[in-house]
């Protein structure tokens, strides 16, 4: 009797209760159907992004398959140069803001909104006015250029160079002498340029926007920096080397900052007898070790001159260029045409010679900003692009200069 009732009540527990198996049942498939609810959300995201991606990649191949504007002269591209559609930045940057406007997706470079303020181009065209500016602007050709993240620039040199001392290898080393250090802060301004086209130029696909504009900006930069940078006056633009003070004084006792003249031997003139003695003095008042690098640098009226001048024995000092790109020479220096260079006239300092990379500082900020403007001159849209650039003397012992001066 007692093992009959162990049997019922071992029946009585693993009774399953068919009600609450349903409910067990009912919760899987709910939580079945939660997680296929997951996966189609997520397929159909993955749908999502892959019809944003082949888009954009239209998008691309359109760009891609544009033309570029033909220039016979050179046989292609505007300026013989690539098409920078290759980057997605230029081509955002051209497609969308300098052909149509939009400012979606573009830095802007002022506090407050981009259409303030302008915006950065991409890096690429940036590069490619930059490259354009070497080539044309004489003395940022051959100058030292720093790019700087801020408006201000400042450089320590020592005058005199840093003392020094000898030794044994086992005698203390004395204290040597305090360098003299002075201060070097460019003066400053805004480089601007307001280029235009109209905006069916912009509108068809043939036309080379990104090259016309940089060709257009750097252009009229180069044009402006030529004049500052040699004879700028420093008051919201750079110092040019020209303007500062000049003296006879050789390196030992001149004033740093001052810059040492050789008479050319008659006032607004070369001397009657022998007028390249006075340039070859010119070449040797430099320090020799800034011989190596140095260049001439003066306008055409003033190479004309020059290339008519010959030795005793009927030889030309002015040697013409042997290769395309390469600058003629003149007493084994090349020559760099600089038309913001004075004419030859009394007390005019017409010609230069020196290492302009060791001599003067160009200081500017890295980017270029471009407002477009398609209000103020209606059909037209106007591209307002600013560049801050700095500019001044660095070292006077780097930089001679001719007086056309008896004295």
């Amino acid at each position: 009797m007692k093992n009959i009732e162990i049997k019922a009540e071992a029946t009585s527990n693993n009774h399953i209760d068919p009600l609450e198996a349903s409910f067990d049942l009912v919760d899987k498939i709910e939580a079945q159907e939660s997680v296929i609810s997951q996966l189609s959300e997520s397929v159909d995201g993955v749908k999502s992004d892959v019809e944003s991606v082949k888009t954009r990649l239209d998008k691309v191949a359109s760009a891609a398959a544009r033309p570029a504007l033909s220039n016979p002269q050179n046989g292609g591209n505007v300026e013989g140069k690539k098409s920078l559609y290759s980057s997605a930045a230029s081509r955002s940057f051209v497609d969308g803001y300098l052909r149509s406007g939009r400012e979606t997706e573009l830095k802007s470079l002022s506090i407050g909104s981009g259409a303030d303020g302008g915006f950065a181009v991409p890096r690429e065209i940036d590069t490619m006015i930059g490259r354009m500016l070497t080539n044309i602007s004489p003395i940022r050709a051959i100058a030292n250029v720093v790019q700087t993240g801020s408006a201000g620039y400042r450089k320590l040199v020592t005058t005199g160079g840093t003392p020094s001392g000898w030794a044994s290898d086992s005698a203390p080393r004395p204290m040597t002498a305090t360098p003299n250090f002075v201060e070097i802060a460019p003066p400053t301004g805004d480089l601007y340029a307001n280029p235009a086209a109209s905006q069916a130029m912009l509108d068809d696909a043939a036309f080379d926007v990104e090259n016309w504009l940089s060709g257009e900006i750097a252009a009229e930069f180069a044009r402006a920096e030529a004049a500052a940078f040699i004879n700028g006056t420093g008051v919201n633009q750079p110092k040019g080397f020209l303007t500062g003070p000049t003296t006879l004084e050789n390196d030992n006792v001149r004033a740093f900052g001052t810059l040492q003249y050789i008479p050319s031997g008659a006032a607004g003139a070369f001397a009657a007898a022998n007028p390249q003695d006075k340039i070859v003095d010119l070449i040797h008042a430099l320090k020799p070790a800034y011989r190596q690098g140095a260049v001439f640098v003066m306008n055409s009226a003033t190479v004309a001159r020059i290339r008519k001048m010959k030795t005793s024995d009927g030889a030309f000092l002015w040697q013409p260029s042997m290769a395309v790109g390469q600058p003629a020479t003149l007493l084994g220096y090349p020559v760099i045409e600089a038309e913001d260079m004075p004419d030859v006239a009394a007390n005019s300092l017409s010609i230069a010679f020196g290492n302009f990379n060791a001599g003067y500082l160009i200081a500017e900020r890295s980017s270029t900003s471009i407002l477009r403007d398609p209000y103020s001159n209606k059909p037209f849209v106007h591209f307002y692009a600013t560049k801050r650039v700095g500019g001044q003397l660095m070292n006077s012992d780097a930089i001679k200069v001719m007086k056309f001066a008896a004295s």
